[in-house]
C-alpha cells in the first residue's frame, strides 16, 4: 500500500532509502597501502619507536647508575666489586650501546623540537630524520674506534 500524502515517511523507509542510495553509489577508491612495514609507517614511525626504546634504555641505565653509586655509602667493598665488573669487555661494549642510545635520543629530541616549533617542521620531517641519522653516525664514528681501542687494550 503506498504511503498516504498526509503522513510523513516512516523511519524504516527513510533508512532504507539512505542504504539503497549508498549501496548503488560508486565505492570510493581505497588508498594504497604503503609497503615495507605492518604499520604503514616510515621514517616517522621508526623515529618514534627508536625514541621510545632509547628513552627506556637510558632510564634503566640511570636507575642502575644511581643504585650502584649508592653502594659507596652502604658497602665500599660491594661498590669496588661492581666497578670491577664494569671494567670487562662486555660492559665496554655496553658503553658503546649507551652512547649510541644517548646520541640518537638527543639528536632525535632536537628533531622533535623542530617539528613541533618550526612552522615548516612537519613538512621537512623526513629530511630531518635522515639528518639525525647522519649526525648520529658521525658521532659514533668518532667514539666507537677510540672506545674499542680502550676496551681491547689498544690505548
Amino acid at each position: 500500500m503506498p504511503p498516504r500524502a498526509d503522513r510523513a515517511p516512516s523511519a524504516v523507509s527513510l533508512i532504507w532509502g539512505i542504504v539503497a542510495t549508498q549501496s548503488t553509489a560508486a565505492a570510493p577508491a581505497q588508498p594504497k597501502r604503503m609497503g615495507g612495514t605492518l604499520y604503514r609507517g616510515r621514517e616517522g614511525m621508526w623515529s618514534w619507536v627508536l625514541h621510545r626504546i632509547t628513552g627506556v634504555a637510558i632510564f634503566f641505565f640511570l636507575l642502575v647508575h644511581v643504585l650502584d653509586t649508592a653502594l659507596v655509602k652502604v658497602s665500599p667493598e660491594a661498590y669496588d666489586a661492581v666497578i670491577g665488573a664494569y671494567k670487562t669487555p662486555i660492559m665496554g661494549l655496553g658503553e658503546i650501546a649507551l652512547v649510541a642510545a644517548i646520541g640518537f635520543h638527543a639528536l632525535n629530541g632536537l628533531r622533535i623540537i623542530l617539528i613541533d616549533f618550526w612552522a615548516k617542521g612537519a613538512k621537512y620531517q623526513k629530511p630531518l630524520f635522515w639528518t639525525v641519522i647522519v649526525l648520529w653516525i658521525v658521532l659514533l664514528a668518532g667514539f666507537v674506534p677510540r672506545q674499542l681501542m680502550h676496551i681491547f687494550g689498544g690505548a
